[in-house]
């Protein structure tokens, strides 16, 4: 019993814990309050890194002013006061187009994906190939279905959250959108002209794979994600009428996206980034002008 006693040399001897996570273990300390910190709560300073609550102004620091170069996420967006404000826009942007749409139905059809479709005899055609382009967007936040949309709006609070605080609001939204928009266009080239597709899957996909990234780079326990992730993709193959070309096209702009987030150079952070944006853009763009040469 001795060698728990308080005061003990083994007690001495103990790695600091994070004082926002205990169960972990870190050697860093924040330069102002001089807490313990573990790599999820670091936040970059012009020297060192500071915590949360120092960043904010809020913590027990050292009453220093703040350094004259504003801390930034680990990805290098700016720390904001409300972490999640873009995901509760997001997830307040689609539960508003789904009440639209159960309100009014014939709101629907004008924001599914759809490549080609003839509405009746004598009618014009109507489809991002005859120039519809802006539903490779509106499709991202359509449900129609009250277990789609529960699915999609759970995995984007428990994931986008934590990244949104991770990479700082213009870098989520990035993430988000360009990750949906890869969705979309993969699905827009692999289905059938006239198959209608729906929903934030796409993008939530995008979420899972940038998520999988930045715990890797945080040496966070990979399990969780992996299982969970394992999971969807069994649902994603085994389940009928799901369009696993928007969950695929998603986790694969995800990844790569997430990857240039957390893993750029600091001394070319951005150029790196929105570059790995516009690249996976650029991707999204030649898939949708293929496929719209194809069916017109």
């Amino acid at each position: 019993m001795d060698d728990q006693a308080a005061g003990s040399p083994q007690d001495a001897r103990r790695v600091p814990v994070c004082y926002r996570h205990p169960d972990r273990e870190t050697g860093i300390r924040c330069t102002r309050c001089e807490r313990p910190i573990c790599p999820e709560c670091m936040v970059d300073a012009s020297v060192g890194f500071q915590c949360p609550e120092c960043v904010r102004g809020g913590g027990s620091g050292t009453g220093h002013a703040p350094t004259a170069s504003m801390p930034r996420t680990i990805a290098g967006g700016a720390v904001a006061a409300d972490p999640r404000l873009l995901t509760k826009i997001l997830l307040g942007i689609n539960l508003a187009v789904f009440i639209a749409v159960k309100a009014r139905p014939s709101l629907l059809d004008p924001l599914v994906l759809v490549g080609v479709w003839p509405p009746a005899p004598f009618m014009p055609t109507e489809g991002v190939a005859e120039g519809e382009w802006y539903r490779l967007i509106t499709s991202m936040f359509t449900h129609e279905a009250i277990w789609h949309i529960a699915f999609n709006m759970l995995g984007l609070w428990w994931l986008g959250g934590p990244l949104e605080q991770a990479l700082g609001r213009a870098r989520y939204l990035a993430l988000y959108l360009i990750s949906g928009l890869a969705g979309s266009a993969l699905t827009y080239l692999l289905v059938a002209g006239g198959t209608a597709s729906l929903g934030a899957s796409g993008a939530v996909f995008g979420l899972f794979g940038a998520t999988a990234v930045l715990m890797r780079r945080l040496n966070h326990d990979m399990r969780p994600v992996i299982a969970l992730l394992v999971i969807n993709v069994i649902i994603t193959f085994g389940w009928s009428n799901i369009a696993w070309q928007a969950h695929i096209g998603g986790l694969v702009a995800g990844v790569v996206i997430g990857y240039a987030m957390v893993h750029a150079p600091r001394e070319r952070r951005a150029l790196v980034q929105y570059g790995t944006c516009a690249l996976v853009l650029a991707v999204v763009v030649l898939m949708t002008v293929l496929r719209t040469a194809q069916l017109t």
